[in-house]
């Protein structure tokens, strides 16, 4: 049995613990257990975090935001275990992914302080036309006033790091309102960051109901930028509302992986298996479709449910698990419906499909229509459906392009026809070449287009610029 230590949480405005009697109640997925209560912040708190964040005028040196950021990678690692308990009390991954979210956070504040280090300015020569003068033209960056964050549930603290960790390299200020599913791990991350030495006034988190409060983040007139992750509806709600601000919408994703006939088929049942159950499914890069090409899908389904079938399913808090609990029961009822209505139609259950409240085990469906609702939306958790195509590349790609999303797609093939034609084909923000979709490094550029997005790219690099305002001045030269 694992013993929870009740967290009574307050919110985090410029440091100050500001608390109240309204509660939210984060509970254990798992089995239903109080975790820890936080506050639901109040419009008057959520302006009070914002007007401080935008009369605060930062003013750390390169190095010192480099210090603030290295220290705060090293807190992450020293306090490992405990972190990815309270991640995986609150969103019922296991342990063994929660271990790997610490390490993805550590990597995000080390490459940001890195980075931060980089002269980001550049230099234009002027005498390179006919018209031109004896002169230079110099760029630089400045902060902007205050940034709100929205974050999701599934990452309660990766999620947060690649929200924050670009803002304190910038030196901005940032207000963050996590998931009230998940908001423990962000205010211990915020006193760890406080701990490394980050300034107060520099990061507030603000907890509470979106319905009540969301809105106050999105149009207060002492921020210049939302910056969100999560739902497409809830994404172009923001769209609408945060009218002439800066936004930086991160969707969601209906990823697929490619299986081409030429394909090692066991290497590809493992980025398949792999790709759609880690973190419980619960990723925007998760496999969430995969489309195998007819000549090589009957032994591709074969593998595949055998490496499903090896899958040990259980208690997140057990060292035993390799998977845990969706995010609630809610979530897993819907995956369920999904699948039932896919069998109904004609898929066939090859392994899994059972539920237990919000234990949801890895589900392997064969021939599933593109049409079926289960691969045509986003289904957010360790459902494994395949499409079969016919032999034929275009026909593949036409199938991938056939929902509203385009966030990112693996391919597996070593034909260069093929992988050259994906790339050029796939209306995705990535292609990943003998990868799932969600590879990449926290510093390279990551985003979507159609429902995933806007087209602007998150990743260490992308949001510092996004989260900057470019000046450019000219000397004689």
């Amino acid at each position: 049995m694992t013993t929870i230590n009740v967290r009574h949480e307050t919110l985090r405005i410029a440091g100050r613990r500001v608390d109240n009697q309204r509660r939210i109640e984060v509970r254990y997925p798992f089995t239903g257990e109080l975790v820890g209560t936080v506050p639901k912040a109040t419009l008057d708190d959520v302006r009070a975090a914002f007007r401080t964040a935008a009369a605060y005028q930062p003013t750390l040196t390169r190095y010192d935001r480099h210090r603030i950021l290295q220290r705060t990678a090293e807190l992450l690692l020293a306090h490992q275990e405990d972190i990815s308990d309270l991640i995986t009390l609150e969103a019922g991954i296991s342990k063994k992914d929660s271990r790997y979210e610490v390490t993805r956070a550590y990597d995000v504040f080390m490459l940001s302080g890195l980075l931060c280090l980089q002269d980001d300015a550049e230099v234009f020569s002027c005498d390179i036309t006919p018209n031109g003068q004896k002169r230079k033209i110099y760029t630089t960056r400045a902060p902007l006033r205050a940034i709100a964050a929205i974050t999701p549930f599934n990452h309660p603290l990766n999620q947060v790091a690649h929200k924050i960790a670009p803002s304190i390299a910038t030196n901005n200020c940032m207000v963050l309102k996590p998931s009230e599913k998940t908001p423990l791990t962000a205010l211990l991350l915020a006193d760890l960051l406080y701990e490394a030495g980050l300034p107060p006034e520099m990061f507030s988190v603000i907890t509470g109901d979106p319905a009540e409060i969301c809105d106050e983040m999105l149009t207060s007139e002492y921020s210049d930028m939302i910056t969100f992750t999560g739902g497409v509806s809830i994404g172009k709600y923001i769209a609408a509302k945060a009218a002439y601000k800066r936004q930086l919408l991160e969707l969601g994703g209906n990823d697929p992986l490619i299986v081409m006939e030429d394909a090692d088929l066991e290497r590809a049942a493992t980025l398949a298996v792999n790709g759609a159950t880690k973190n419980s499914g619960q990723r925007c890069t998760a496999v969430k479709r995969i489309l195998v090409v007819e000549s090589v899908a009957d032994r591709f389904v074969e593998l595949v449910t055998d490496k499903a079938r090896a899958i040990r399913c259980g208690d997140p808090m057990s060292p035993d698990s390799d998977m845990g609990t969706v995010i609630d029961e809610e979530a897993a009822r819907l995956f369920q419906r999904r699948v039932d209505d896919a069998i109904a139609a004609g898929a066939e259950l090859k392994h899994g499909h059972q539920r237990e409240g919000a234990l949801y085990c890895p589900t392997v469906i064969d021939r599933v229509a593109p049409e079926a609702e289960v691969v045509l939306q986003e289904t957010f958790g360790p459902v494994i459906p395949i499409i079969r195509c016919p032999n034929d590349i275009e026909a593949v790609i036409r199938i991938s392009n056939s929902t509203a999303y385009g966030l990112s797609s693996g391919v597996c093939t070593d034909n260069l026809k093929y992988i050259t034609r994906f790339i050029e084909g796939l209306e995705v923000g990535t292609v990943n070449v003998w990868e799932v979709p969600g590879y990449r490094i926290e510093m390279s550029p990551f985003g979507g287009i159609k429902d995933s997005g806007l087209g602007y790219k998150e990743g260490v690099l992308e949001a510092m610029k996004h989260y900057t305002n470019l000046k450019t001045y000219s000397l004689p030269w």
